[in-house]
């Protein structure tokens, strides 16, 4: 089984509150969902804290998505904790503050890794808050086992591209016409601020605003 697991929280010490942010009339965080499900899966999750189920619960079942609760800091466990309830082998690495990921790149990725059968893939040069990374379960459960710093734990992939003597790694250039030096993502007051002006040109384009050449020419008007 391959799943989408989507992590998130509802605090944030630069943007308290993001995930429920109005974006285009809708909380953000269900606008990271939308997106999302242009990207074929066999399972969507939404993998949070436990002190973030009672907002995102409702959000979650109306975009589709499982909920599923695990530890707070130890994003990894969490990730972990998900492949063994829901018997994943692949997954679609997504992260709550990427309304405006590029599903096209995101299937792109994950069709380049599963041809390769990568324990890790990532595309470089894409605009930050553009990308996904594609992991295999049987890497993200040997990382667990293994790594032992915060960081580690905390932000999941690390491990595994720091250690290519261990998995099987792509991390091409992404394709010219993905790439840009945009900031997408949204963590402080500005990002959310520009967000609001791209989702509204973005609104035009129906569902190829998740398309990441439109975004691109959206982003640069």
């Amino acid at each position: 089984m391959q799943a989408i697991v989507l992590q998130a929280r509802m605090d944030s010490s630069r943007l308290p509150g993001k995930s429920l942010l109005p974006l285009g009339g809708k909380p953000l965080i269900y606008r990271v969902m939308e997106a999302l499900l242009n990207v074929p899966a066999d399972l969507r999750i939404l993998a949070c804290p436990e002190d973030s189920v009672l907002e995102f619960a409702p959000l979650a079942a109306k975009a589709g998505f499982e909920l599923f609760a695990g530890p707070k800091d130890d994003v990894l466990a969490r990730y972990c904790l998900a492949i063994k309830k829901f018997n994943i082998q692949r997954l679609i690495r997504a992260t709550g503050d990427n309304p405006f990921v590029f599903a096209d790149a995101a299937i792109a990725l994950n069709n380049e890794a599963l041809a390769l059968g990568a324990d890790y893939a990532g595309y470089s040069g894409l605009p930050l808050g553009a990308g996904v990374e594609v992991v295999s379960a049987s890497a993200l459960l040997c990382a667990d086992g293994e790594a032992v710093s915060s960081y580690d734990r905390e932000h999941v992939c690390p491990y595994m591209y720091n250690h290519p003597e261990k998995f099987l790694l792509h991390r091409p250039l992404a394709p010219l016409h993905w790439q840009g030096n945009m900031r997408l993502t949204v963590d402080t007051k500005d990002d959310y601020d520009r967000a609001q002006i791209l989702y509204s040109e973005l609104d035009l384009y129906g569902k190829e605003r998740c398309n990441g050449e439109v975004i691109n020419k959206a982003y640069k008007k």
